[in-house]
């Protein structure tokens, strides 16, 4: 058996003691086997203290009053214990190793901390093996090292004792000495001033004396505080009042009125019909103090935080975080989350920069894996499953088609490019939308939704959202900061908006772009991702991760996208083109076809039609003769052009609309004024013919005469000869040409149809 010194063991109870020693807890200071000795101390006997004179000791609940809280006894003796009956119990499984936890140390601070450090100094010799063994086995006890402590500084022997009591029970360390003031008094017992039988308080109230008890005191008067001290009726009153106060709380001025205009105005009296209640005496009720130490004392900090705001807001804003977001996750490309927000900027129209279209919508989709940003989309149109669907194509499409369509360079950012997701996270109104439904079944395997109002919940979206503006902020005209504008009181000018939609549109991506890029993200890189050398930025763990295999790829056909998350509609298959939304649209598929004639000479129809929201650029329509779908791209003599969203398209046609009544007015008048004019030209017309059909005399020229005089007075410089030979010689020339046409055509019929 080893004896380690400065451990501990136990002896077990024995049915028939065959041993000299008590069954207990000991612990070793010194194992001499050269002696045969092992030199211990008794830290807890297991039989029980009786009371004196051998009497048994009463239990608390047998007792009228409550026994005080005994100071913890002292221990030290040392015990020479034979090696040889120790190995005996051992082997008999009666002796035990044994481990006696110590209370966590917290640092002493104040009073407690100089004490402390004075215990440390004091006590030092006996952390020293060697001396204390030299001093038990010389003078066979304490007595050596007790002594040269008291002369080197100068305490009193109990004090030395009870620093060596305190070592011997929770083991020769430091720590061990830290004075423990906050265990003493009985803490957390509470201590009401409760009224016994002769209506007087039982216990006198605790804490420190007024200023006027202190003044009289000063006198030699005593006397009793003027408000009484806290009992259990007026504690239970408290906590009844302040659970009919709704939460969250209100200061403590308010909820402390509030409970004691509940709980402790007993009176009530009829003023001017009206009964009010009466103000209780002062003494008759707990003051702020009492009240708010009543709330307080049996809860903790955490608790009394949680009832001076909401659950939700607790939830959301103060929760303890006890996981990452990415927790779950296979890899790039497994899950996203997709999340809208009103964008803080004002825009203009890309068909009259006049023209202020307001606030645009941004949709923001996030690797939540990577954290990089695999699609957006900005259209004028409120959020929902729609646009929502368009933000995913803008994260699956072809980048070329996307950069095509909206007029910039695309960045190739991530590589390889993103392909359909396999878990979704949206708002609960677009997952609950019928729209929603029938996309998932085609296109994601599994989609999610956070809770109402908790956007925490998903909140990488909601910090790209916040690095967006504040990114615009600065250096955008037309760019706005609402936070600012709360604490500033500041408010946006939509005369400074310079962007189109269009320029907005290649601003972000320039902008997620230089995020996936740049974006510092080392506390993801692990030691295994820095040995391979993963750039820490977005786009490097995308890389990683699908290098590594982790990623999430799946190939969907652009027509299924196409059909799966463009909007659809009705063109019209006309003599000239393929008419859509007012606009003419064209292919050369539909050139070789021969619609335009099929439509010219026999009838139009209607076919179905996806179109991109973002531009009037194409649209596609099922390819009938094979497979996909044909792609249909706006004629140069459209109305519209390819740079109008289908949302400016909208306004230009709903300001024509607008702008129609007043155009029928102008026309109208137009109409009536010229009316009016060629009326009053008709009237004067009659009138000067009336007058010289009246004035003429003799015989009037015919009418081949009159257009020739008429001709010549029209010609100063020509003769009436002249003219007339003119005229002769033109209809000889007509009717010439006439015949060599009929000899040419061999046929009259011919010539006449």
């Amino acid at each position: 058996m080893d004896l380690i010194p400065l451990s501990a063991f136990r002896i077990l109870k024995e049915l028939k003691p065959s041993s000299s020693y008590l069954a207990g807890i000991y612990r070793v200071i010194l194992d001499e086997p050269i002696i045969g000795k092992t030199i211990a101390v008794l830290i807890s006997p297991e039989d029980s203290i009786r009371g004196k004179g051998g009497r048994r000791k009463k239990d608390d609940k047998e007792l009228k009053q409550k026994r005080r809280k005994p100071a913890e006894p002292l221990i030290g003796n040392l015990i020479w214990m034979d090696r040889d009956e120790l190995t005996r119990l051992h082997e008999k499984k009666l002796l035990k190793p044994h481990v006696i936890e110590r209370a966590a140390f917290v640092a002493p601070n104040g009073k407690n901390k100089d004490d402390y450090e004075r215990r440390k100094t004091v006590m030092e010799g006996f952390f020293d093996q060697k001396k204390l063994q030299e001093s038990i086995l010389i003078h066979e006890g304490l007595g050596g090292i007790v002594a040269e402590t008291i002369a080197e500084f100068g305490v009193s022997d109990s004090f030395v004792y009870r620093q060596w009591s305190n070592l011997c029970r929770w083991g020769f360390d430091k720590k061990s000495l830290r004075p423990r003031r906050d265990s003493s008094g009985g803490a957390g017992v509470k201590r009401p001033c409760d009224l016994g039988p002769d209506n007087k308080p039982i216990r006198k109230k605790a804490g420190k004396k007024t200023e006027k008890q202190e003044i009289a005191l000063a006198y030699g008067i005593t006397l009793d505080p003027e408000q009484p001290g806290m009992n259990s009726e007026w504690a239970a009153a408290i906590r009844a009042a302040d659970n009919q106060i709704p939460t969250p709380k209100p200061s403590w001025t308010k909820r402390c009125e509030l409970i004691t205009k509940s709980a402790f105005c007993a009176k009530s009296k009829m003023v001017d019909g009206v009964l009010t209640l009466v103000k209780p005496d002062f003494g008759t009720y707990p003051n702020k103090v009492q009240i708010q130490r009543t709330l307080t004392v049996d809860k903790t900090q955490l608790e009394r935080l949680i009832e001076r705001t909401t659950k939700s807001h607790f939830r959301m804003a103060m929760r303890g975080l006890i996981a990452r977001n990415w927790q779950g996750v296979a890899g790039p490309g497994h899950t996203w989350a997709i999340d809208s927000t009103v964008g803080d900027i004002y825009l203009r129209s890309s068909v009259n920069r006049a023209w202020i279209v307001g606030r645009p919508i941004v949709y923001v989709i996030v690797d939540v894996w990577s954290t990089a940003v695999v699609g957006f989309y900005v259209c004028l149109s409120g959020p929902s499953w729609n646009t929502a669907k368009i933000s995913l194509f803008n994260a699956v499409a072809d980048p070329a088609l996307l950069g095509e369509m909206w007029g910039y360079q695309p960045i190739l950012s991530l590589s390889p490019y993103p392909t359909m997701c396999y878990s979704l996270m949206c708002d609960r109104g677009e997952y609950l939308s019928q729209g929603h439904r029938s996309t998932a079944i085609k296109l994601l395997p599994q989609t999610s939704y956070a809770p109402p109002y908790r956007g925490d919940l998903k909140g990488l979206v909601e910090v790209l959202h916040r690095i967006e503006k504040d990114a615009q902020f600065p250096f955008i005209p037309g760019a706005m900061d609402y936070r600012r504008a709360e604490l500033e009181l500041r408010k946006g000018n939509p005369e400074d908006a310079v962007f189109t939609v269009r320029e907005y549109v290649q601003y972000l991506h320039e902008l997620f772009s230089e995020y996936n890029l740049t974006a510092n993200r080392e506390h993801r890189v692990d030691a295994h991702m820095r040995a391979a050398g993963v750039f820490p930025s977005p786009a490097g763990l995308w890389r990683w991760g699908h290098e590594m295999g982790v990623g999430f790829r799946r190939h969907t056909d652009e027509a299924d996208l196409i059909t799966g998350l463009l909007p659809s509609n009705e063109a019209r298959v006309r003599r000239d083109a393929i008419y859509y939304s007012g606009c003419d649209y064209m292919s050369d598929e539909i050139k070789a076809a021969e619609w335009t004639a099929i439509a010219r000479n026999i009838e139009g129809w209607n076919i179905p039609i996806h179109y991109y929201p973002g531009s009037m650029g194409s649209i596609w329509t099922p390819n009938p003769g094979s497979s996909g779908l044909l792609r249909l791209r706006i004629t140069d003599e459209s109305r519209a052009s390819a740079e109008l969203t289908s949302e400016e398209w909208a306004d230009v046609i709903a300001a024509a609309t607008m702008d129609r009544p007043m155009e029928e007015h102008l026309r109208m008048m137009n109409s009536i004024e010229s009316g009016q004019r060629i009326e009053a030209l008709l009237e004067n017309a009659k009138r000067l013919t009336a007058e010289a059909v009246a004035k003429a005399s003799g015989a009037a020229p015919t009418i081949t005469e009159a257009r020739t005089i008429e001709t010549a007075a029209a010609h100063p410089s020509k003769s009436e000869k002249k003219v007339t030979e003119e005229a002769r010689d033109e209809a000889m020339d007509t009717h010439q040409a006439m015949l060599e046409a009929v000899l040419r055509s061999g046929s009259f019929a011919d010539f006449a149809s």
